[in-house]
């Protein structure tokens, strides 16, 4: 906002002895004025409500989601640094570091953080029980315990959840389609996720469905991935299925190079991995949940509270296939799979 001047009347008697500090009087006095009316203007100008963004994967990850967040905005009608501010932060899949990014926007006063994840959750939830918090994308938050019920999930902690109980045996049976003689699946997930713990249950029950065996591949950490990869190679199964999570997708293409160098065909839990050179995915549509996600901050910014938002599950799906990456392994997608892709990566 400008400054607005306000004109007053100025009343000045001469003297004898006055002239020669007339001059200098009058441009202190002007200065003062004019300095005490801009105080004044920026005083009365309104104050931007404050999001504060936080990523916990790579980059170009992150940016999709953000670029579809930002887009929600728009749809809504806010426009970043005319009617709001984004503080934009990310960890590029380095976990450790959300306390602190967490600590520091609680710091800020930021009036939403809006993230990803569970790790991500986790660390906002102990840094504040207060500051609204808006889910992108993540599992179960019920499961995970940060939510009552989906329909009022209380507490700060509201958003939008990548699950659903039909995901896990869609996927095996993509890959069911695509290996119709396969009989030994390894799946890696993230067995300190509790969310995770549910996912693998789920496809432990799709699989002998499809007269499958899993050979469950558990990791905690950063460290245990080459590990766990390893015995997949070792121990006889013909594909590897990918339980996103921050922590696997923080490994994605050391995942996808793994797999792709193996020649272990590998169905994922996300489209980032499929981007960075996976074969094939099958998932809710992220950059839709994000575009979703704007409408909780917008209804948070007008005076609802977080914990009257109910909780909502995704209603787009997409199968991703990269074909470049089949034909770097040898494996040749059957026509009606491919006919049921979304997306084709040539």
């Amino acid at each position: 906002m400008a400054a607005v001047l306000r004109p007053i009347k100025l009343s000045w008697t001469p003297t004898a002895n006055s002239d020669k500090n007339y001059g200098m009087k009058t441009v202190l006095l002007l200065i003062g004025f004019i300095l005490l009316n801009i105080h004044f203007a920026e005083a009365q100008q309104p104050k931007l409500p404050r999001i504060g963004f936080v990523g916990t994967a790579s980059t170009s990850t992150v940016a999709s989601r953000f670029n579809a967040f930002r887009q929600g905005l728009h749809e809504l009608d806010y426009n970043e640094g005319k009617n709001i501010a984004i503080e934009y932060r990310s960890v590029e899949g380095k976990l450790e570091r959300l306390h602190q990014v967490a600590a520091e926007l609680v710091s800020q006063k930021v009036d939403v953080i809006v993230t990803h994840g569970e790790a991500a959750i986790r660390a906002f939830k102990r840094a504040t029980t207060s500051i609204p918090i808006v889910v992108g994308v993540t599992g179960d938050l019920v499961v995970s315990g940060h939510a009552a019920s989906l329909a009022r999930p209380g507490g700060n902690i509201t958003g939008l959840v990548d699950t659903s109980p039909e995901l896990s045996g869609k996927r095996l049976e993509i890959v069911k389609d695509v290996l119709p003689q396969a009989s030994r699946i390894a799946v890696l997930w993230n067995a300190a996720n509790p969310v995770k713990v549910l996912d693998f249950k789920e496809t432990e029950l799709a699989a002998h469905g499809y007269g499958l065996k899993l050979q469950s591949l558990e990791v905690r950490a950063r460290d245990d991935f080459e590990k766990r990869l390893n015995n997949a190679s070792t121990q006889g199964s013909v594909a590897l299925v990918v339980l996103h999570d921050a922590l696997t997708t923080a490994k994605a293409r050391s995942i996808v190079d793994f797999a792709n160098s193996t020649r272990l065909p590998a169905m994922y839990g996300s489209t980032e991995f499929v981007e960075v050179g996976g074969l094939m995915s099958y998932a809710a549509n992220f950059p839709d949940l994000f575009r979703r996600a704007a409408t909780y901050v917008d209804k948070i910014l007008k005076g609802a509270k977080p914990g009257d938002l109910p909780v909502e599950q995704p209603t787009k799906f997409e199968l991703v296939i990269n074909l470049n990456t089949a034909k770097q392994i040898g494996l040749t997608i059957p026509p009606n799979v491919l006919a049921r892709a979304n997306k084709v990566i040539k």
